[in-house]
Order: structure tokens, then C-alpha cells, then sequence
């Protein structure tokens, strides 16, 4: 009977249609880089479809409990039209019928912070930002808790205790690194302390810079989701690793491409280090790297430090098709058209 008086609830309010993504989750804005984000944890299936929304030089966005996506499209609306993220939220809350099942959390890029939870949240529910206060706002039928401030927010409802948010927040704050390690610290800070009542089932980690090029894709350091998965915290964090080594190896690209041959090099290194310290990554991925490693290294007349780690590569997982590429190269002018040199490296 209390499942069916429960559906029947959720059939007959006006926020029916609504996702029931009880959640933990934090949106943060790194002091030094600018950069903005927004990480998350839930026992709901892909809560990387619902939650999190960036995009550079605007803001982040949370929106969960009874979420409603439309917060994240119209949040950064808002922002993007000049708006700053605690005038975004109260807009949002005013025109919304149902606030009182919503947990949002908003940011800006001035490090302007602001959240709120609904009265009507399964409890524990609530937020932290360092050194604010929550006052009462009125929305919808019993409004809620607001919260404003800098930097960083977190929150959370449906969890084992009252101590996940404040939990996250004292990660958040006591991590070194960048603004990704930093939030990935404070998730798994709100999974040791409890986490949700429920369980865990998927997250997602978004990243993006604090000012924009017009070029997304550029402008997006992390957009990382863990669907369906028992470890989904595990698994973010070696996606996690796994995206800043290829933003290393990005760079490194980039490096050639400007014929800086030392930073292409350290770039290619810091990818291969950082690759190697994910949980259970496949071997071809770092061959991957350091295939084009010493591709670059032959181009930089560096040849002799290529051989020796062509052999390793041609010495592990799929070997015999990484020497076969290699001949393929030259046509693509990604190695020199030197019939002599290709073969000297695939008799490594």
C-alpha cells in the first residue's frame, strides 16, 4: 500500500513528470584557473543525463531531488544573458509551482554561488558553502532553504546522515590540484561519510574553462559519465586520470604543431605517467601514447630515443598492428617518406 500511495502521489502532483534523482553533488569555480564545474554521485541510472550542465565563460549547474533539467538549460541562460548565478536561481524559484522538491545548486564565472533545497526533500537534505548562512525563501506551496556565497557549493538529500555535505565541503577545501582532483576528493568524501541511502549506481564529473574560445569542444577539460556501475566513484576516477592524460597528450600535439619540441616532450611524458596511475587500464592505452610519442620523437630527428620505445610498443598488445601503421604513416606526411627509416623501425 505505501507503493502504491507513493505512485499515486507522484501521479497526481504537478511535478509527476519530474526524475527522481536524489543525489550528493558540488559545482565549484577554481580561483586560479577560472575554471568551472560540476561533479556527482547518485543511485539513479545515468545521472549525467539530468544533473550536471556547464559551459565556458557562463556557469554550472546542479539540479536534482525532483529534478528538473530545464534549471540547467535556463540557469546558464541566465547567466550567459548577464544575470549572476543567486539572482539566476531566485528567477528560476519564483516561476516554479513545485520548488518545494527542488535541490539546485547555481555558479557563475565571478565565483557568485548560490543553492537552495526544498522543503518537501527526503531528508537528510541540505548545503554547505563556506562561511554562509541559509535563510528562508519562499516559493511554490512551502519554499525552502537558500544559501548564497563563493567558490563552491555542495549538497545533497536522501543520504544516510547530515554529515555528506558538510563532508564534501572540508574535502573541497583541504585537496591540492586541480578543480576535477579537487571535486572527485569531495564526492568520495560524501561516499565514505555514507553516501546515499539507497546506494550507488552512476556519476559524472564536468569541467569546463572559465572563459570561452566559441570552440566547445576546446573548451571542455572533463565530461566524464559513469552510467551503471556498482564502483561508479571508482570508475569516474580512472575516467578522470585517463581524460587529463590525454589532455597531456593534447597539448603535446599542440607543441609539435607550434615546433616546441621540449614542451611536446614533457607533455607526452606527463601523459604516460598520469595514464599509468588509473585503476585497471588496458595496456594498448598506453601504447597508444607512447606510439605517438616517439612518432614525434622520430619528426624532431630523435630517432635513436624513438627505437627503443617503438620496441616496447611493438613488443605489447596489438604490436604487429602498430609496426603495420607504421608504414602507413609517411603517405600521410605523419613520418618521414623514407623507405630505409620505416624499416629500420619496424625491425624493432
Amino acid at each position: 500500500m505505501k507503493r502504491l500511495a507513493f505512485f499515486l502521489l507522484l501521479t497526481t502532483t504537478a511535478w509527476a513528470q519530474e526524475r527522481p534523482v536524489h543525489t550528493f553533488s558540488i559545482v565549484a569555480r577554481d580561483q586560479q584557473t577560472g575554471e568551472l564545474g560540476v561533479a556527482v554521485q547518485s543511485h539513479w541510472f545515468a545521472v549525467g543525463t539530468a544533473v550536471p550542465w556547464a559551459e565556458a565563460g557562463v556557469g554550472a549547474v546542479a539540479t536534482q531531488s525532483f529534478a528538473d533539467p530545464s534549471y540547467g538549460k535556463l540557469g546558464l541562460d541566465l547567466m550567459r544573458a548577464g544575470r549572476s548565478a543567486p539572482d539566476a536561481l531566485r528567477g528560476l524559484l519564483n516561476a516554479d509551482k513545485s520548488c518545494e522538491v527542488r535541490q539546485v545548486a547555481i555558479i557563475d564565472i565571478h565565483g557568485n554561488v548560490a543553492s537552495f533545497t526544498g522543503a518537501k526533500n527526503i531528508s537528510p537534505a541540505g548545503g554547505t558553502i563556506a562561511g554562509a548562512k541559509s535563510t528562508q525563501f519562499s516559493c511554490g506551496s512551502a519554499g525552502g532553504m537558500l544559501i548564497e556565497g563563493k567558490d563552491f557549493s555542495t549538497q545533497a538529500n536522501l543520504m544516510s546522515n547530515d554529515r555528506i555535505w558538510p563532508a564534501m565541503a572540508k574535502a573541497f577545501q583541504e585537496t591540492k590540484g586541480d578543480l576535477a582532483e579537487r571535486m572527485m576528493t569531495a564526492l568520495e568524501a560524501a561516499q565514505a561519510a555514507g553516501g546515499d541511502t539507497r546506494g550507488r549506481q552512476s556519476a559524472a564529473l564536468i569541467v569546463v574553462n572559465g572563459k570561452s574560445t566559441g570552440r566547445p569542444r576546446n573548451d571542455t577539460r572533463f565530461n566524464l559519465r559513469v552510467d551503471d556501475s556498482p564502483e561508479p566513484l571508482k570508475e569516474l576516477r580512472t575516467l578522470m586520470l585517463l581524460q587529463r592524460a590525454y589532455n597531456h597528450m593534447n597539448a603535446g600535439d599542440e607543441a609539435v604543431e607550434r615546433h616546441d619540441n621540449e614542451s611536446a616532450l614533457r607533455e607526452y611524458t606527463l601523459a604516460e605517467e598520469t595514464a599509468s596511475k588509473a585503476a585497471n587500464v588496458e595496456p594498448s592505452r598506453l601504447s597508444e601514447m607512447r606510439y605517438w610519442h616517439t612518432v614525434a620523437l622520430v619528426n624532431m630527428k630523435r630517432v635513436d630515443e624513438s627505437l627503443p620505445i617503438f620496441k616496447q610498443v611493438f613488443a605489447g598488445a596489438n604490436g604487429a598492428n602498430w609496426r603495420e601503421l607504421t608504414a602507413r604513416l609517411p603517405k600521410s606526411s605523419l613520418l618521414p617518406d623514407d623507405v630505409t627509416l620505416i624499416k629500420k623501425i619496424q625491425s624493432q
